[in-house]
């Protein structure tokens, strides 16, 4: 507890545990810096437990391993409201034709929940000791969880309890508050949310005002006297009553429901329309713009905020790092400004750090560059500047021709404007078979005569092989495949040219039955993905 209230960086990093010898605490000199830099790349607090164990713990909790189970546990529990009583998870929505779903025993999903329970419990365990007793009782986002757990543990005892024939499962209301606590982007827009909710509340209390005057003046002015009752459609229709004319006034607020709203009254009265208009002015056009532009507003500032936290957090991290370094390099009674990092004590904390290959590339070279000479504090902050710079995805290289003519028509093939060609050829092919439909929509499947398409269809098929073969040509077998559009594109001809082997004759005309002139349809896949391409 007292090495809790002690500053981070001040307090024993080895948790009161004495180490023999140098190596040792070197060693945790550099697991520490490894830690304090992936906080720093990953925008993670730095304030948690920082003796040997703790960072062995820290890690393997934050390894994509981990963090893939976890995320595994939370779908699994959420995808379970789809076979829990009462499951609706039919082939069909039609109720004349949808059979009995499949009802699970008592204690199946209930075993899985168990399971799902369990981990979030070692989840929150982890995570509570490692920030630390002072920083978990300050977390209510922790606290939360726990709350959650507790509720939902209970909960499951009881439909235990009861044969899983209780009329309520509370646990079930509870069960997306796993996923939002393990997003900070969720949480993130929580946040946003709670904080735009005052200003969002003035404008919302405008538009109370505005609906419940209008739906007053609604309610006055479209009155039913005892002769023309008959007449006045707009008061039976939409002001019977004060509350179906206030939903009637609010779906007009969205313009749902207009004009079918106004029509009875603008028929009996042009006059009428009048206070549709002011209406739909007042509340569609001003303040409902009014409360998109608030939570814009709020939403871009809470934007620029969170940037600055991510970064702040970002600097923290690496300072951290840059501290536990220097003053391990410098002698004692000096300050960690002076002394610096030298490049050979970061490279072993860099070759330890989970960090993308390309990025540590640049950061090692940028190290180099430095010559031998000690680091200063600001010159260490910057070489993790190179996590925000895109990563650039090198492409093999393209084969090497001597003959002009091959070189020439490798740079033709290659070039963007062919691609831009077969997007043109592509759109060809979905018209042509749009065209078709429509002339033949009037027809049978058997008075078709599809010999005219089939004949298209060759020639697009043709034209999509030999776009293949020429672009494999051109950037050669890996670089044809180091493009996702072209590998879809290559498979999709292939996929095309199987299914015009298997049935040659469907193009011909030949045999025109249901399931096989469904075929002809089948290069429009490839066109329309290249016309979006």
């Amino acid at each position: 507890m007292a090495a809790e209230e002690q500053p981070l960086l001040g307090r024993d990093r080895g948790s009161g545990q004495v180490h023999s010898g140098a190596a040792a605490d070197q060693e945790l000199c550099i697991d520490q810096a490894v830690v304090f830099i992936e906080d720093a790349i990953k925008y993670r607090s730095i304030y948690h437990r920082m003796d040997a164990g703790s960072l062995w713990l820290y890690r393997w909790y934050y390894s994509n391993v981990c963090q893939r189970v976890l995320g595994f546990i939370i779908f699994l529990i959420l995808i379970l409201a789809f076979v829990e009583v009462p499951s609706s998870f039919t082939k069909t929505a039609d109720v004349r034709y949808r059979s009995q779903p499949w009802q699970p025993p008592c204690g199946l999903t209930e075993t899985i929940e168990a399971f799902c329970l369990l981990a979030f419990l070692v989840d929150l365990s982890v995570k509570g000791y490692l920030v630390g007793q002072a920083q978990l009782q300050q977390n209510l986002w922790l606290l939360a969880y726990f709350m959650v757990l507790v509720v939902s543990v209970v909960d499951w005892i009881v439909s235990l309890s009861l044969a899983c024939e209780e009329p309520l499962r509370m646990r079930r209301l509870l069960r997306p508050f796993f996923l939002l606590q393990n997003s900070s982007m969720m949480k993130k827009t929580l946040k946003c949310i709670r904080w735009s909710l005052p200003e969002m509340a003035s404008v919302g209390l405008l538009l109370a005002i505005h609906l419940c005057l209008f739906t007053i003046i609604g309610m006055l002015l479209f009155t039913i006297g005892e002769k023309d009752e008959a007449q006045d459609q707009e008061r039976l229709a939409y002001f019977r009553n004060l509350p179906e004319a206030l939903t009637s006034l609010l779906v007009l607020l969205t313009t749902s429901n207009n004009p079918d709203v106004m029509i009875p009254a603008y028929t009996q009265n042009r006059a009428f329309a009048l206070f549709f208009i002011v209406f739909t002015l007042i509340g569609s056009l001003f303040l409902m713009n009014l409360l998109t532009a608030i939570i814009y507003n709020q939403f871009r500032g809470y934007l620029m905020k969170s940037l600055q936290t991510s970064l702040f957090r970002r600097r923290l991290g690496a300072r951290a790092a840059y501290e536990v370094l220097a003053s391990r390099a410098g002698p004692a009674g000096t300050t960690p400004e002076l002394v610096g990092v030298n490049p050979e004590t970061f490279l072993p904390v860099l070759q330890k750090t989970q960090l993308n290959k390309t990025h540590k590339q640049a950061i090692m070279q940028k190290v180099q560059s430095y010559e031998g000479r000690p680091m200063l504090a600001d010159e260490f902050q910057k070489l993790f500047d190179e996590v925000d710079k895109g990563l650039a995805k090198e492409r093999p290289l393209k084969p090497q021709y001597q003959s002009p003519f091959l070189q020439t028509a490798q740079f033709i093939f290659s070039h963007h404007y062919f691609d831009y060609l077969g997007n043109l050829v592509a759109l060809g092919n979905l018209l042509s078979i749009c065209v078709f439909l429509v002339l033949d929509s009037d027809l049978l499947p058997g008075e078709r005569d599809d010999f005219v398409l089939g004949i298209l269809d060759y020639i697009f098929i043709l034209y999509y092989l030999l776009e293949l073969l020429f672009k494999v040509f051109a950037l050669g077998l890996p670089g044809y495949l180091s493009y996702h559009s072209n590998v879809f594109d290559g498979l999709l001809t292939i996929i095309l040219l199987e299914a015009r082997a298997v049935w040659p004759t469907v193009a011909l005309g030949h045999d025109t039955t249901d399931e096989h002139t469904d075929c002809v349809s089948l290069p429009a896949h490839h066109p329309q993905h290249k016309a979006n391409g």
